[in-house]
Parts: structure tokens; sequence; C-alpha cells
């Protein structure tokens, strides 16, 4: 299938010796210098941001913003979608409701990212006839999306890439309007404690575009950072 890439699979004891390997370095090395703030996290959270992404495992919330443990509150689905309130099965209205009336966050930021494998899936269900319960999930991108997607396959004038960055585009953009029906939300937003952002995020470059809801198009959300700018002597070990 086009949107199921294969890659040669390790072995299922390799596998888990990769993650128990990790864990050794998190005890040894990062935990140590860190003890203090999980002391603190042991007696409660305070994230001032929910952030709601893709589950694709090249897109790592706490990397990208080098972010603490604790700092976000993090909501990860196929195709970073936000379904209606009333859907309860997936979890995500519940966890913005918390975020938001409990965790207080004062920040949603809804994140995209470059060569999103639910995208393609939006713009070949064809291809997902094996996979029911995701075709079905994909249905939350929202009508304005598979107006979208309709519209430019009919097109002729983009390639698959092109056509698929502008889908994941669209996608943030119908995910944040989503996101404004919540009524904890919407609640927030009125009261003027809450900020909402949308990001794209570019897997090959490490850049992210920040949604200017006022020119409706994605802008970089800093200046490009030269390589002299970050040539540093060596630091700590990070946790994420």
């Amino acid at each position: 299938m086009a949107v199921l890439e294969r890659f040669e699979r390790m072995p299922t004891e390799k596998t888990m010796q990769q993650l128990i390997d990790g864990y050794s370095r998190f005890r040894s090395k990062v935990y140590p210098q860190h003890s203090k703030l999980f002391e603190k996290l042991a007696k409660g959270q305070q994230p001032h941001t929910l952030f709601i992404s893709c589950a694709d495992s090249r897109v790592m919330p706490e990397m990208i913003t080098q972010c603490d443990p604790g700092s976000i509150f993090s909501c990860r689905n196929a195709g970073n979608l936000i379904p209606p309130p009333t859907e309860v099965g997936s979890g995500v209205p519940a966890t913005i409701e918390y975020a938001i009336r409990v965790l207080k966050v004062t920040d949603i930021v809804v994140c995209g990212h470059s060569d999103c494998g639910a995208m393609k899936g939006i713009l070949k269900m064809e291809s997902l006839e094996s996979l029911p319960v995701v075709r079905g999930w994909l249905e939350h991108a929202g009508p304005s999306a598979r107006w979208l997607t309709r519209m430019l396959k009919n097109t002729t004038s983009m390639s698959f890439e092109e056509t698929l960055a502008v889908v994941t585009e669209a996608n943030i953009i119908v995910q944040m309007q989503n996101l404004r029906m919540h009524p904890s939300v919407d609640e927030a937003l009125r009261q003027g404690t809450l900020k909402l952002h949308g990001w794209v995020y570019d897997i090959g470059s490490g850049t992210v575009r920040q949604l200017d809801s006022e020119r409706g198009e994605f802008q970089p959300l800093i200046p490009e950072i030269l390589p002299a700018e970050h040539s540093h002597a060596k630091q700590e070990q990070k946790i994420a």
C-alpha cells in the first residue's frame, strides 16, 4: 500500500535491548542530573501547554521544544486530529477538557508535520481498505479537509508532495476550528486565559512554521538559526 511504508525491522530481542540500554543510560546519566526535578514532579504536574500532535514516531514534542518533563501535556494521535466534544471514544475531548479546566494550561499547540501518513491516507482512501478503524478515525479530518482534497485531486499542476503539504496545512487549520467547538476551549478563549497555535514541523530540516491567522499562511516560527549561533561547548545530558 502507498500509505504504509515498509522498513526492515530489528529482531524483537534487539529492539527490547535497545530500550533497556536506553533506560540504563537514563538511570546512570540523565536521572542523576535532574533528580531534584523528578522529586518535584512526583508531587504533581503544572504543564503550561497542551501539545496536540501526530503519533508519528519521528515527531517528538519535548525534543523539538527542548522542554523538560512537566512542561508539556501531550495528546498524540494519527493525524493530530481533534474530534467534536461529543466523541468520547478516543479520549481526545477528555484530554482537552482536563488540560484546560484542571491543569489550567495557557496555550494549545496543534502540530502537524511533513510526510504524514494520515494525510497520505486522506489523499488515498482506497489504500485503507484493510484499515477500517484508521479510515473511520480519519473522518475527523472534517468536511473542509475532504472538500480540499477532492479539489486538489482534480488539479494536475501540483505534485503529490506539494498536494500533501497543502493538505497538511489545511488539516491544522480545520483542527484548530474543531478545537474551538469544545466548551472548555471556548470558555477559556472568551476569558482570555488561553491562546491557540497552529504549527507544521518539517522533519528533514527540523524547522517549524506557525499559522499567521491574519495573513492566512504559515510563517517561520523563528528566524533561521545560523550554524555559528548554535556552536557551543558540551552541555549536560538533556532529558528529552
